[in-house]
Order: C-alpha cells, then structure tokens, then sequence
C-alpha cells in the first residue's frame, strides 16, 4: 500500500499559519515578479480565479473582492516543507519526496485495517506540530494513491481504496486528464475515442496500447488495476543539469547590472553543484529581452563553453560565465532574463586531473567549504564575491512578500502579551 501526503494549498496554506487573519478569506501567491496566480486559497478559487492567471489583468477584480495578493516566499516554503518531511519520517522510513507539497510513504506490511488511524495520526500530528492542513490517498499503486488523494480533498481529508470495488466505483468518476502520467496531447488522443474516464482506460486492449503509448500506457493499465508498477524513489537522484534563471524586476541595457545578475547566477549554480557532489564540463549563459512586448527587438542571445577543467568552484564558473556575457551582450537593446545552465555534470570523486591545472584544488575545495557554511549558518550571501553586487538594479520585484518566519533571525514572528 502506498499513501500520498499532499498539503492543501500549500503556498497559501504557509502563509496562513504566520497570519490568521488570512483564514476563510481570498488569498492567491503570485509568481516570480508578481506576475501569475500560481496559488489560489479555495475562496479565491470559488471567485473564479484560474492557475498562470496574470494578476496584473483583474487587479480591478481583486480589489473589489479584498483578494489578499503574496509575492512568492520560497525561502519560507521550502522550510515548511521540509518540517512536513520530518513529521512523515516519524510514520515510515520509506518516504519519496515527490514535488515540495507531496511525498509517497511505503505502507506494506502495515496492518490494513490500522492504517487509516495511522493517516488520522498523520493528518493531526502535521497540523498541530505545523500548521499545514493536508490529504492523503492510500491505494494498492502509486497511481491508485494519486486518484486517492484527489477524493480525499472532497471527504475529509483521509481517503483509502481498500478492496476493488471501491477502485473500479472511483474509476468511474475520474475523468482521464485527471490520471497521472497522461498529459493534454494524451488525453486528447483518447477523447476522441471514446475514452473520458479512468475505468475506459483500465478497459483498453494491450496492444493498441502498446501501438499508441508504449510502455508507458501498458505500465498506467496495470498501476489502475492494482499492479504495483512504479517503484518509490527513497533516492534523491543527482541532476544531470543545474540551471539558475531569473526574469530582472525591470528592464535594463546596462552590462553592469546584468553581469551582477549572471556572477549570482553561476554562484547559485556552484552551490548546488557543491551541495550534489558533482562537478560540471559546461556551462551555458543566457540573455533575452521581453518576449511580450512586441514593440521591442525580439533577442536571445546564447553562449555556450567547454570549461578547461571540470568545477563546482564558484570563482571559475563566474569568470566564464561573465566570459560568456560579454561575447552576447549588445548595449543597444533591452534585457528582461538571464540564466546560467551548467550541464555535463559528473561526480565529484570522479575528478580526473588535468597537466595544465595549475590551481591547488584541495585548498579551493576547502575555502569553499567554508563559505557555505557561513552562509549556511549566517544568511545567503553573507560572504560573496564582490561582482555580484547588491542586486538592487535587478533582482525580482517582490512587492508583497511576507517574512521568512522561520529561517531569518531578524524577520521572526513577534508575539505581543
């Protein structure tokens, strides 16, 4: 049996849990430069109010409503989710973290009929511990656990698909772009033939499935009908690619402001690199103007270079990466992104030594180390390289973010008496 934890509304949801003033009113979080709606509270949802939705569209709307608007506060997100972790990690050690709101829990060999208790437990020990109301699906696959979860949100949080015909009753009434692992194209597809539902789909003879979705369609099948095909990952895998982009809070031609975005970039890329073990052969830079504005060029610039020796040193990347700017950039246009992508990543321990690296490798390694332990212990960027500069000519504009509660010394909650 696998369980899906999902937290409900979590971007709003964390939001709430430091301001409870917020509770039962119309709460939406905006993207990256307060631009779309990428998290809606479930009153903002019953105003009508949709996903990707650019705010600045029904500010009008959101005004008349009292629609209470957040910037993204992913520093205190990420946090929050990682208590909820910590909290699934006390009711099994098999736990896949699946995106920052979800993670599977294992739950063979558990008693079956002591496992909604257990998902009781778990629902009350988060809310209380954290403050994040969440659902949970429990099915015989993690595709089961899924359509689970989304009946959950509808029945009081705890749904568990126990014997099959309550499977085959729930797959009637999940409708087939709803099934996980089947996107739009997909769906589609099968639309157009009749199929609209989970249980159509369960119907489907093996070899037009295999004809029209490989393997992919035969593996959907047998997880519907109760074979466990999709293994949990417990694993974190190692990316293959690590990129770091980010929209400018305005528009701007000025190649200082835009190498001090690029240098914070290639450090942000360093640091994950370094946080993996890994170590990258490219490194990719990127700059374009604003893709929606038609009244202005349409540019994006591309450089991409084979590093001598293969890194995670944060001073190597920024110099090539700025390396990589000066050769794009062009003064006479207007620039709204850029990114840095380092790819061709290998492990660390893997390092094979170059005749002409004349760096002392263990002595970068170690000073390294020891700047992200200071700024693992004192705040990002408290020690940085000067390029990278302030940031106040470029960085996101964030004109509603709350505090980050629970990481920053200096923006915790204050409790009057």
């Amino acid at each position: 049996m696998f369980a899906l934890v999902d937290c409900n509304n979590f971007y709003v949801s964390c939001e709430r849990v430091f301001n409870p003033a917020l509770e039962n009113k119309s709460v939406v979080v905006l993207s990256n430069n307060d631009g779309c709606i990428i998290a809606r509270s479930e009153e903002a949802k019953q105003l009508g109010l949709q996903m990707a939705e650019p705010a600045f569209k029904r500010i009008k709307f959101l005004e008349k409503h009292e629609v209470q608007l957040f910037s993204s506060n992913y520093t205190l997100y990420g946090d929050m989710s990682q208590r909820v972790i910590e909290t699934l990690s006390e009711f099994s050690p098999d736990i896949e973290i699946y995106s920052i709101d979800e993670a599977f829990l294992d739950f063979s060999g558990f008693d079956i009929s002591k496992i909604e208790n257990i998902c009781r437990k778990i629902k009350s020990n988060i809310k209380q511990n954290i403050g994040i109301p969440v659902s949970i699906g429990v099915g015989p696959t993690k595709t089961l656990a899924k359509i689970a979860n989304k009946a959950a949100k509808k029945t009081g949080g705890v749904f568990i698909l126990s014997n099959q015909r309550q499977i085959i009753s729930l797959l009637r009434n999940t409708p087939i772009d709803k099934i996980w692992g089947i996107g739009l194209q997909y769906s589609q597809m099968l639309q157009k033939k009749g199929i609209n539902t989970a249980f159509d789909f369960s119907q489907l003879d093996d070899n037009w499935l295999r004809m029209k979705m490989k393997v992919m369609g035969l593996r959907i099948k047998r997880e519907l009908a109760g074979e466990s095909c999709i293994r949990l990952e417990t694993v974190i895998v190692s990316k293959k690619a690590i990129a770091t982009t980010r929209a400018f809070g305005r528009k701007t031609s000025e190649l200082y402001v835009i190498s001090e975005a690029v240098s914070t970039y290639a450090v942000r890329c360093a640091e994950k690199l370094r946080k993996q073990n890994s170590l990258a052969n490219l490194l990719t830079v990127f700059i374009h103007s604003d893709p929606f504005n038609p009244s202005e060029p349409q540019i994006h610039k591309t450089k991409t270079i084979p590093l001598p020796v293969p890194t995670n040193d944060s001073f190597e990347l920024v110099k090539y990466a700025l390396l990589g700017l000066n050769e794009i950039f062009n003064k006479d246009f207007r620039y709204k992104k850029a990114g840095v992508i380092v790819d061709g990543l290998q492990d660390e321990n893997a390092r094979q030594g170059n005749i002409f690296d004349v760096v002392d490798r263990e002595k970068q390694r170690k000073l390294q180390s020891a700047v992200d332990l200071l700024n693992s212990n004192f705040g990002r960027d408290k020690v940085k390289l000067a390029v990278q500069g302030e940031g106040k000519e470029w960085k996101l504009r964030q004109e509603k973010l709350s505090r980050r509660y629970t990481t920053n010394i200096d923006e915790i909650i204050i409790v009057k008496a």
